[in-house]
């Protein structure tokens, strides 16, 4: 793993990491930061959207506003903003492990066996920690 500082890489408008390039190379990695960043910087914006929309709608139930049938439409409301809200700390804490692999150079490669994940998994899925087959297997696994 090259030691160039992919943090301040500027890539070309257009780039999308190729095979052809050697796998995880700074480029490769200042992309995967960059999108990741910009995901988590996109989620922490919204985090804040559905905290007030939260807000708003305890308040407007413990202020007795509406009949029953608005009281259930507030609450199921806020119980579908608040599992957005765990959704998305979920997504979260992805997102951070995520960039603690590109830092710590293991990104890209399995948390199981250490091969690479490839680059075509990694840009369907950035969050990828296993291989196509180490995550099939995981899956039968569970069932």
């Amino acid at each position: 793993m090259a030691k160039k500082d992919f943090k301040k890489i500027v890539l070309p408008e257009k780039y999308v990491p190729k095979k052809s390039e050697p796998y995880m190379c700074p480029e490769q990695l200042a992309y995967f930061y960059q999108l990741l960043t910009a995901q988590k910087e996109e989620l922490l914006h919204s985090s804040g959207d559905v905290l007030n929309s939260v807000r708003m709608a305890d308040k407007s139930a413990s202020d007795g506003v509406g009949d029953e049938s608005d009281s259930a439409t507030l609450e199921q409301e806020i119980t579908m903003n608040l599992r957005m809200s765990q959704r998305d700390g979920n997504l979260m804490r992805k997102i951070d492990a995520a960039l603690a692999r590109i830092d710590d150079g293991t990104y890209g490669y399995s948390v199981v066996s250490g091969d690479e994940i490839g680059i075509q998994r990694m840009l369907a899925r950035p969050l990828a920690t296993m291989t196509i087959e180490e995550q099939e297997e995981y899956e039968q696994r569970k069932e």
